[in-house]
Protein backbone atom coordinates (compact mmCIF):
# COMPACT_ATOMS: atom_id res chain seq x y z
CA UNK A 1 0.00 0.00 0.00
CA UNK A 2 1.20 2.89 -1.05
CA UNK A 3 0.42 6.54 1.24
CA UNK A 4 2.04 10.02 1.56
CA UNK A 5 4.67 10.48 3.70
CA UNK A 6 5.11 14.34 2.95
CA UNK A 7 2.71 16.69 1.70
CA UNK A 8 4.00 20.29 0.82
CA UNK A 9 0.52 22.57 0.07
CA UNK A 10 0.14 25.57 -2.87
CA UNK A 11 3.98 25.16 -3.14
CA UNK A 12 3.20 27.63 -6.32
CA UNK A 13 0.99 30.19 -6.61
CA UNK A 14 0.55 33.53 -8.43
CA UNK A 15 -1.04 36.23 -5.31
CA UNK A 16 -0.11 34.54 -2.33
CA UNK A 17 -0.14 30.97 -0.46
CA UNK A 18 -3.37 31.79 1.82
CA UNK A 19 -5.36 32.79 -1.24
CA UNK A 20 -7.87 30.14 -1.68
CA UNK A 21 -7.54 30.53 -5.95
CA UNK A 22 -4.54 32.01 -7.86
CA UNK A 23 -2.39 28.48 -7.62
CA UNK A 24 -0.09 27.77 -9.98
CA UNK A 25 0.47 24.28 -12.10
CA UNK A 26 4.06 22.72 -10.75
CA UNK A 27 5.27 22.28 -13.89
CA UNK A 28 8.46 19.54 -12.62
CA UNK A 29 9.91 18.11 -10.17
CA UNK A 30 13.05 16.19 -10.00
CA UNK A 31 14.40 14.03 -7.18
CA UNK A 32 18.08 13.55 -5.51
CA UNK A 33 17.09 11.47 -2.27
CA UNK A 34 16.59 13.66 -0.38
CA UNK A 35 16.24 16.30 -2.04
CA UNK A 36 13.42 17.53 -4.05
CA UNK A 37 13.15 20.47 -6.36
CA UNK A 38 10.33 22.06 -7.92
CA UNK A 39 9.88 24.51 -10.87
CA UNK A 40 6.16 25.90 -11.69
CA UNK A 41 3.91 28.01 -13.87
CA UNK A 42 4.81 31.16 -11.09
CA UNK A 43 8.54 30.75 -12.49
CA UNK A 44 9.12 29.99 -8.91
CA UNK A 45 11.96 27.18 -7.57
CA UNK A 46 11.54 25.39 -4.08
CA UNK A 47 13.78 22.95 -2.61
CA UNK A 48 12.17 20.61 -0.61
CA UNK A 49 13.40 17.83 1.68
CA UNK A 50 11.95 14.71 1.84
CA UNK A 51 12.11 14.55 5.44
CA UNK A 52 10.99 18.26 6.30
CA UNK A 53 7.75 19.76 6.53
CA UNK A 54 8.86 23.46 5.32
CA UNK A 55 10.65 23.58 1.99
CA UNK A 56 14.40 24.50 2.73
CA UNK A 57 14.94 27.16 0.39
CA UNK A 58 12.40 28.88 -2.24
CA UNK A 59 13.38 31.54 -5.04
CA UNK A 60 10.25 33.70 -5.37
CA UNK A 61 11.06 35.54 -8.43
CA UNK A 62 13.46 32.90 -10.29
CA UNK A 63 12.38 33.80 -13.76
CA UNK A 64 9.76 36.24 -15.25
CA UNK A 65 7.97 33.49 -17.52
CA UNK A 66 6.83 30.21 -16.82
CA UNK A 67 9.62 27.65 -15.77
CA UNK A 68 8.82 24.13 -17.61
CA UNK A 69 11.57 21.73 -16.30
CA UNK A 70 14.34 20.99 -13.74
CA UNK A 71 16.68 18.43 -13.22
CA UNK A 72 20.06 18.22 -11.61
CA UNK A 73 23.41 18.92 -13.14
CA UNK A 74 25.31 18.42 -10.24
CA UNK A 75 24.63 17.56 -6.34
CA UNK A 76 24.14 21.37 -5.69
CA UNK A 77 23.53 22.85 -8.98
CA UNK A 78 19.99 22.68 -10.78
CA UNK A 79 19.29 23.07 -14.64
CA UNK A 80 15.88 25.14 -15.67
CA UNK A 81 14.08 25.32 -19.24
CA UNK A 82 11.86 28.38 -19.77
CA UNK A 83 8.99 29.41 -21.76
CA UNK A 84 11.23 32.34 -23.90
CA UNK A 85 14.06 29.68 -24.73
CA UNK A 86 16.28 30.16 -21.92
CA UNK A 87 18.46 27.36 -19.81
CA UNK A 88 19.67 28.48 -16.67
CA UNK A 89 22.14 27.31 -14.30
CA UNK A 90 21.46 27.54 -10.50
CA UNK A 91 24.16 26.88 -7.85
CA UNK A 92 21.90 26.13 -4.91
CA UNK A 93 25.20 27.17 -2.57
CA UNK A 94 24.68 30.46 -3.20
CA UNK A 95 21.99 32.57 -1.81
CA UNK A 96 21.92 34.95 -4.12
CA UNK A 97 18.66 34.44 -6.07
CA UNK A 98 20.04 34.95 -9.51
CA UNK A 99 21.18 32.25 -12.15
CA UNK A 100 24.99 31.27 -12.39
CA UNK A 101 24.61 31.16 -16.12
CA UNK A 102 22.11 31.43 -18.75
CA UNK A 103 21.96 30.01 -22.48
CA UNK A 104 19.64 31.07 -24.84
CA UNK A 105 18.19 29.80 -28.10
CA UNK A 106 19.07 32.53 -30.63
CA UNK A 107 16.60 33.74 -33.10
CA UNK A 108 12.81 32.66 -31.64
CA UNK A 109 12.44 32.65 -28.28
CA UNK A 110 11.30 29.05 -28.95
CA UNK A 111 9.61 27.61 -25.23
CA UNK A 112 11.89 24.98 -24.03
CA UNK A 113 9.40 21.80 -22.45
CA UNK A 114 12.29 19.63 -20.92
CA UNK A 115 16.12 18.79 -20.00
CA UNK A 116 18.13 16.21 -19.20
CA UNK A 117 21.73 16.02 -19.18
CA UNK A 118 24.39 13.81 -19.83
CA UNK A 119 25.27 11.03 -17.08
CA UNK A 120 29.12 10.77 -17.45
CA UNK A 121 29.74 13.89 -19.25
CA UNK A 122 27.56 16.54 -16.90
CA UNK A 123 28.46 19.21 -19.67
CA UNK A 124 26.56 17.76 -22.02
CA UNK A 125 22.77 18.86 -22.20
CA UNK A 126 20.29 17.95 -23.76
CA UNK A 127 16.52 20.04 -24.82
CA UNK A 128 13.38 20.10 -26.47
CA UNK A 129 11.28 22.53 -27.93
CA UNK A 130 7.77 23.68 -28.38
CA UNK A 131 8.59 23.32 -32.48
CA UNK A 132 9.91 19.63 -31.68
CA UNK A 133 13.34 20.37 -32.41
CA UNK A 134 16.37 18.34 -30.42
CA UNK A 135 19.17 20.36 -28.59
CA UNK A 136 22.46 19.78 -27.65
CA UNK A 137 24.51 22.00 -25.38
CA UNK A 138 28.13 22.62 -24.14
CA UNK A 139 27.48 24.55 -20.90
CA UNK A 140 31.13 25.02 -21.30
CA UNK A 141 31.60 26.78 -24.90
CA UNK A 142 29.51 29.55 -25.17
CA UNK A 143 25.41 30.86 -24.68
CA UNK A 144 23.93 28.68 -27.36
CA UNK A 145 23.45 24.94 -28.54
CA UNK A 146 25.98 22.96 -30.20
CA UNK A 147 23.38 21.10 -32.63
CA UNK A 148 19.98 21.74 -33.39
CA UNK A 149 18.46 18.79 -34.37
CA UNK A 150 15.13 18.68 -36.24
CA UNK A 151 12.59 16.07 -34.51
CA UNK A 152 9.36 15.75 -33.79
CA UNK A 153 6.80 17.46 -35.99
CA UNK A 154 4.97 18.97 -32.48
CA UNK A 155 5.85 19.85 -28.78
CA UNK A 156 8.78 17.48 -27.25
CA UNK A 157 7.65 17.04 -23.75
CA UNK A 158 10.63 14.53 -22.47
CA UNK A 159 13.95 13.69 -23.43
CA UNK A 160 15.79 11.27 -21.47
CA UNK A 161 19.75 10.12 -22.06
CA UNK A 162 20.30 6.88 -21.05
CA UNK A 163 21.70 6.64 -17.89
CA UNK A 164 24.61 4.01 -18.23
CA UNK A 165 23.82 3.53 -22.15
CA UNK A 166 24.46 7.78 -22.97
CA UNK A 167 25.37 7.42 -26.74
CA UNK A 168 21.08 6.35 -26.78
CA UNK A 169 18.83 9.02 -26.29
CA UNK A 170 14.80 9.12 -25.51
CA UNK A 171 12.52 11.63 -26.55
CA UNK A 172 8.73 11.99 -26.68
CA UNK A 173 5.88 14.30 -28.56
CA UNK A 174 2.93 15.51 -28.91
CA UNK A 175 2.62 14.34 -32.15
CA UNK A 176 2.51 10.81 -30.86
CA UNK A 177 5.95 9.48 -31.52
CA UNK A 178 8.68 8.11 -29.31
CA UNK A 179 11.80 7.88 -30.23
CA UNK A 180 14.77 6.20 -29.72
CA UNK A 181 18.14 8.13 -30.83
CA UNK A 182 21.23 5.99 -31.33
CA UNK A 183 24.56 7.72 -31.73
CA UNK A 184 26.69 5.48 -30.73
CA UNK A 185 29.91 4.76 -33.24
CA UNK A 186 29.42 2.35 -36.50
CA UNK A 187 25.37 2.80 -36.82
CA UNK A 188 25.60 1.61 -40.57
CA UNK A 189 27.00 -1.75 -39.76
CA UNK A 190 25.00 -2.72 -36.50
CA UNK A 191 21.37 -4.62 -36.77
CA UNK A 192 18.83 -2.51 -34.92
CA UNK A 193 18.14 -2.93 -31.13
CA UNK A 194 14.64 -2.69 -31.14
CA UNK A 195 12.05 -5.28 -31.60
CA UNK A 196 9.30 -3.04 -32.82
CA UNK A 197 9.20 0.58 -34.90
CA UNK A 198 10.19 1.63 -37.93
CA UNK A 199 14.13 2.04 -38.07
CA UNK A 200 15.85 4.79 -40.15
CA UNK A 201 19.20 6.12 -40.38
CA UNK A 202 18.77 9.99 -40.49
CA UNK A 203 21.32 12.75 -41.45
CA UNK A 204 20.83 15.80 -40.30
CA UNK A 205 22.08 19.42 -40.51
CA UNK A 206 23.69 20.22 -37.66
CA UNK A 207 24.43 23.72 -36.58
CA UNK A 208 28.00 22.53 -34.73
CA UNK A 209 29.99 25.26 -33.31
CA UNK A 210 32.36 23.53 -31.19
CA UNK A 211 34.62 20.75 -32.83
CA UNK A 212 37.15 20.36 -29.84
CA UNK A 213 34.92 18.00 -27.90
CA UNK A 214 35.10 14.06 -28.47
CA UNK A 215 31.71 13.19 -28.12
CA UNK A 216 28.89 11.64 -29.95
CA UNK A 217 26.71 14.65 -29.01
CA UNK A 218 28.94 17.02 -29.81
CA UNK A 219 31.21 15.98 -33.01
CA UNK A 220 31.34 17.27 -36.32
CA UNK A 221 33.09 14.39 -38.23
CA UNK A 222 31.10 13.72 -41.39
CA UNK A 223 31.53 10.48 -41.04
CA UNK A 224 29.66 10.15 -37.46
CA UNK A 225 27.36 12.46 -38.33
CA UNK A 226 24.87 9.88 -38.24
CA UNK A 227 22.19 9.03 -36.34
CA UNK A 228 19.98 5.64 -36.36
CA UNK A 229 16.40 6.94 -35.03
CA UNK A 230 13.88 4.04 -34.05
CA UNK A 231 10.38 5.29 -33.93
CA UNK A 232 8.91 3.30 -31.27
CA UNK A 233 5.47 3.40 -30.92
CA UNK A 234 4.75 4.69 -34.61
CA UNK A 235 0.99 3.65 -35.03
CA UNK A 236 0.41 6.27 -31.88
CA UNK A 237 -1.59 9.04 -32.40
CA UNK A 238 -2.25 10.54 -28.91
CA UNK A 239 0.11 12.91 -27.21
CA UNK A 240 3.56 10.50 -25.70
CA UNK A 241 3.57 12.92 -22.32
CA UNK A 242 6.45 11.61 -20.64
CA UNK A 243 8.84 9.29 -20.32
CA UNK A 244 11.85 7.26 -17.89
CA UNK A 245 14.10 4.55 -18.86
CA UNK A 246 16.25 2.21 -16.60
CA UNK A 247 18.03 -0.38 -17.57
CA UNK A 248 16.29 -2.14 -20.16
CA UNK A 249 13.04 -1.11 -19.70
CA UNK A 250 11.55 2.13 -20.69
CA UNK A 251 8.44 3.30 -18.90
CA UNK A 252 6.12 6.37 -20.80
CA UNK A 253 2.42 7.61 -20.65
CA UNK A 254 0.20 8.90 -23.09
CA UNK A 255 -3.10 10.39 -23.66
CA UNK A 256 -4.51 7.66 -23.38
CA UNK A 257 -4.46 7.80 -19.58
CA UNK A 258 -1.91 4.55 -19.60
CA UNK A 259 1.40 3.68 -18.19
CA UNK A 260 3.51 1.41 -20.66
CA UNK A 261 6.43 -0.90 -20.16
CA UNK A 262 8.86 -1.73 -22.80
CA UNK A 263 10.66 -4.32 -20.71
CA UNK A 264 12.85 -5.40 -23.94
CA UNK A 265 14.58 -2.28 -25.12
CA UNK A 266 17.56 -3.55 -26.28
CA UNK A 267 17.68 -6.99 -27.82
Amino acid sequence: TLSASQRWEKAHYHVDQVSSCGGAACTGVICNNPEIVTVGEDGRINLFRADQKDAVRTIDNADSSTLHAVTFLRTTEILTVNSIGQLKIWDLRQQRNEPSQIFSLTGDRVPLHCVDRHPNQQHIVATGGQDGVLSIWDIRQGPMPVSLLNAHTAEMWEVHFHPSKPDHLFTCSEDGSLWHWDNSTDVSEKPSFLHQGGKSTTYFSHNTINQSVVSAWLTSDPTKDRIDITNLIPNQTLSVNSLDVLGPCLVYGTDAEAIYVNRQLFA
